[in-house]
């Protein structure tokens, strides 16, 4: 199964844009890591949602929490981008959200969950016992339009999940929706794609429990 992930590999960059384009911005942690403490730490990486988390170390302050997120990311770029970004820190515990973007880029939702596999198994060549969590790609207006294509993505890595012990699907989708499953508008910013405070308070009751 793991030479089909390798040739995926290989063939990742029919599809997606050039990860070099993170250059600086993947650059400017190592001046960041120099002050780093390494002990049990728990990394979140990923697109936008993560890194416009300004609060994560507030959230959870008994946890040695880092944020990696690099805005605009998709699958592909964190697989380019995993030692720098998740390896290298050795971490127990992993938060991954990323898929958001690949469904806007567009990007199949079967490329993207073959993406997904692939990360893992680079993930676990390296830290074979740690925890990875992915959060699910949040409902947004502004891409409300792309619903389905996402409630796809969710369903597949949500079973695809409950079949592995240290695989966890943490749903941030729900609880973003109101009772008849459409989006909470005032849960955005004014681009309507990024989340307000709100959205984060939602992020940080649901993932808490993955925590304690």
């Amino acid at each position: 199964m793991l030479n089909v992930f390798v040739l995926f590999a290989t063939l990742l960059d029919l599809s997606a844009q050039d990860p070099m384009r993170f250059k600086k911005q993947i650059e400017a942690y190592k001046t960041i890591d120099e002050a780093l403490d390494y002990q049990d730490v728990i990394v979140f990486t990923g697109s936008s949602s993560i890194l416009f988390w300004k609060t994560l170390k507030v959230d959870f302050p008994n946890y040695n929490v880092i944020n990696r997120g690099f805005g605009g990311s998709q699958f592909s770029d964190l697989i380019y981008f995993a030692d720098q970004l998740i390896l290298q820190y050795l971490p127990g515990k992993i938060f991954i959200y990323e898929g958001d973007n690949d469904i806007a880029y567009p990007k199949p939702v079967d490329s993207i969950f073959l993406d997904a596999k692939y990360l893992v198994s680079k993930i676990r060549r390296t830290l074979p016992n740690a925890e990875i969590h992915f959060i699910a790609p949040k409902p947004s207006v502004a891409r409300w339009h792309l619903k389905d294509q996402y409630l796809t993505l969710i369903h597949e890595m949500k079973k695809w999940c409950s079949v592995d012990k240290k695989l966890h699907f943490v749903d941030v989708w729900a609880p973003m929706c109101d009772e008849n499953g459409e989006v909470e508008a005032e849960l955005f910013i004014g681009d309507k794609l990024h989340m307000n405070e709100k959205g984060y308070e939602i992020w940080k009751q649901v993932i808490r429990t993955y925590l304690d």
